[in-house]
């Protein structure tokens, strides 16, 4: 063989151990699908689930990734930015599992694009986690492949409700105003409910619509009905215009819950002085504590972890997305296996304690194991009012 041969030949041996082991490592990740809106009015929503994802791939992969079936795997998060637009979170997901073939998908945010969505995974049989969807109608269509880590609805209009009514004999009267979205209108008939079994008056049930910007015909019509306790439903930039234009026609309750804004940092901010004393509810708060068996180990380490990457404290939709993460790193190390039906499996029969809570998920794929604090806004920071295992503050109410 001649030199130039010989050198050939050699060069194309290297070029084929680099191919083989390029090959090698490419079926060594985990693609996991996450359609997101990461532009458009739900977008510091769908950042929010970003970050969480973020960190747990990171931490997963930073502690040697997933291992399962003898090999150890790289978590990549494929993203798709679906602009806050459903039909287009739809076509996101199915774009994802038909094209970029990911192994697995985080749902979209919130539960109507997370529905939407959830029949997508279950034609393909991907397993599917929804880290922001509540509400019981996502889950109610006898699919096997969607499970998501927030409780029903109820599970924060009761015990909001009895705090409320046992602390204060003299509210009496209830106002609701909704977006007409799947999520906040459904978390509003659940208070609608909550509040009439304890004998309260709802006095006005208003709705308003996808991405409106002036609330005063609705809130002029509640201040009229004159309630003690106002509870308004919606997303961040919806709840920070509520509560402003509240206070600019003096509608100026007793008690006044908002969810799911007051949760975030940017809801305090923009609000001020008027976020003061607003309730809220929530799946998750820093100050709970669970020794997980997950990545993160304790909910003390989580906070450590996202306190060193992002600055602060996580919210429960950052610490619900994390979560995610760690459950199905769960799942598919308890399985053994990236094979989608062994993996579904697993999140079926998953109990087990993660820094976020205890993971155990009802028939319906809902999780049911989780007991989500009341907080309320106090000194420019979310204090939780119960339950009474990690209570920081007594329920407080403004006068009109």
């Amino acid at each position: 063989m001649t030199r130039h041969r010989r050198s050939l030949a050699a060069a194309l041996a290297v070029l084929s151990t680099a191919l083989i082991g390029s090959a090698a490592q490419a079926q060594d990740v985990i693609k996991i699908g996450a359609p997101l809106p990461l532009t458009g009015p739900l977008s510091p929503e769908g950042i929010k689930q970003q970050r969480g994802y973020n960190l747990w791939a990171e931490t997963a992969n930073a502690k040697g990734g997933i291992k399962a079936g003898g090999k150890t795997y790289k978590v990549e998060i494929v993203y798709v930015d679906y602009a806050s637009n459903t039909p287009r979170a739809v076509q996101s997901a199915e774009r994802l599992i038909t094209e970029d073939k990911v192994n697995f998908l985080f749902s979209p945010f919130g539960s109507g694009a997370a529905k939407a969505a959830s029949g997508v995974s279950e034609k393909y049989g991907i397993p599917t986690i929804a880290a922001t969807a509540s509400s019981e109608q996502v889950y109610d269509q006898g699919y096997k492949y969607l499970f998501g880590t927030f409780t029903p609805n109820q599970t924060l209009t009761e015990p909001l409700a009895n705090i409320v009514t046992s602390k204060n004999k003299d509210v009496k009267r209830v106002a609701i105003l909704a977006r007409n979205d799947l999520f906040p209108l459904a978390i509003a008939q659940e208070m609608e409910k909550s509040a009439k079994s304890r004998g309260l008056e709802v006095v006005a049930f208003e709705r308003y619509a996808i991405g409106a910007l002036d609330h005063a015909a609705a809130i002029t019509q509640m201040r009229a009905a004159r309630p003690d306790w106002v509870f308004a439903t919606g997303y961040i930039n919806d709840l920070i215009l509520i509560r402003k234009q509240m206070n600019d026609l003096g509608l100026r309750p007793t008690t006044v819950t908002m969810i799911a804004g007051p949760a975030y940092r940017e809801f305090i901010d923009a609000a001020g002085p008027l976020a003061e004393n607003v309730s809220s509810a929530a799946w998750w708060h820093p100050a709970v504590r669970y020794n997980g068996k997950d990545v993160f180990g304790s909910t003390e380490a989580f906070n450590k972890a996202w306190d060193a990457k992002y600055k602060g404290e996580a919210d429960y939709a950052e610490a619900s997305a994390a979560a995610a993460g760690a459950i199905l790193q769960l799942a598919i190390e308890q399985a053994n296996s990236i094979d989608p039906k062994k993996v579904r499996d697993a999140l079926a029969a998953m109990d087990t304690e993660t820094f976020y809570g205890k993971a155990k998920f009802g028939p319906t794929g809902q999780i049911t194991s989780l007991e989500p604090p009341v907080f309320q806004i106090q000194g420019g920071k979310p204090v939780v009012i119960h339950p009474a295992s990690i209570k920081q503050s007594e329920f407080r109410f403004s006068g009109k």
